[in-house]
């Protein structure tokens, strides 16, 4: 266990074995999985990913899932967005998920829905320490607050707070806070992206589209060259990965990728004063994992420490990135056991 999360004293299914069905369920794709689960024991009995717009709802999604499979024992989601009264919506598919239309459905008194980013928080219980790298070791002189931020399809961010004997996770929209400029080439980009999308929140450069928002800014606006190699590698496949793949064969990918760090770098400084994470800053997503040599020259924590008065409790922060892509459904059956 990498960290020690809260489980609710009035589970009843901490020392039995329970049959837990989690899922990580994002606009474009959903990962599903059957977890037998005791104690600190889990046994995956069945994992499979979806393309989520494939079905018209969650429950069509989940009874494919589930055929042939044994009956969970609780359902948990962790869903791309906020949940409200138990109730979330996926914008892109034009999902409404309720976890009392699912408890009525499948006949559960146990199914809950919770943002992914808590989801990949709760996940932080079921991981080792194989499953993350560690970027800054930091200094931690007491147990404080913890954070997360994840860019990915989109940015996501969540607390930890530490309540004195473990850490609750809690999860934010912070990833769409407005985009704050510090200089002229940003107060250029910041122009560029409003003219595009009217509201420009971090989600629009930290996250893969926003990789290629930065991409498009500087071959567009600043005329940096986009080698001919590159320009069909960009019409074949993810531009964001192309991007983020090719910083030592094109100029262009590499101050793209160098703005993509110093731009996580401020958002999650400002995630970290505003959660007092002392205790540590964790990246998930699906990105991080793929640029860790971007994190290794000191770039990201030159940056990450530009906050004039409190410098120095930035300073001491320990940064790690989750390598685990699973971290948000292991999270999710962790969260459907324990509470």
């Amino acid at each position: 266990m990498l960290l020690q999360i809260y489980k609710s004293k009035e589970t009843k299914l901490i020392h039995e074995d329970s049959i837990i069905l989690a899922g990580d369920i994002g606009a474009t794709k959903s990962n599903l999985g059957l977890f037998k689960i005791k104690g600190d024991s889990v046994t995956s009995l069945r994992e499979k990913k979806f393309i989520t717009k494939e079905f018209d709802s969650i429950k069509a999604l989940t009874e494919d899932f589930l055929k042939g499979a044994i009956s969970p024992d609780a359902i948990c989601f962790g869903v791309a967005g906020p949940v409200l009264n138990g109730i979330a919506k996926l914008s892109n598919i034009h999902w409404e998920i309720d976890n009392k239309d699912l408890s009525n459905y499948f006949h559960l008194k146990k199914v809950h829905l919770i943002n992914d980013l808590e989801a990949t928080a709760y996940g932080l219980a079921m991981l080792h320490e194989e499953d993350i790298v560690d970027i800054y070791p930091g200094d931690i002189h007491v147990q404080e607050n913890a954070a997360i931020i994840a860019p990915g399809t989109g940015l996501g961010e969540a607390g930890l707070y530490w309540d004195g004997k473990c850490y609750r996770p809690f999860a934010t929209e912070g990833g769409h806070c407005d985009f704050a400029p510090r200089n002229h080439f940003d107060f250029d980009l910041y122009t560029f992206l409003q003219k595009k999308f009217g509201h420009v929140s971090w989600e629009r450069l930290v996250c893969g589209p926003g990789i290629v928002n930065i991409y498009t800014f500087l071959r567009d606006v600043k005329n940096m060259n986009e080698e001919d190699w590159l320009k069909e590698k960009l019409k074949q496949q993810d531009a964001a990965a192309v991007i983020s793949s090719n910083v030592n064969d094109s100029l262009l990918c590499k101050e793209t990728m160098q703005y993509f760090i110093r731009y996580l770098a401020y958002e999650s400084a400002n995630l970290i004063l505003k959660c007092k994470a002392t205790s540590g800053l964790y990246i998930g997503g699906g990105i991080a994992p793929q640029i860790i040599s971007l994190f290794e020259n000191n770039t990201f924590r030159s940056f990450l420490c530009q906050s004039g008065r409190l410098n120095y409790l930035l300073e001491d922060v320990p940064v790690k990135i989750i390598l685990n892509p699973k971290a948000a459904l292991l999270g999710a059956a962790y969260y459907g056991y324990v509470n």
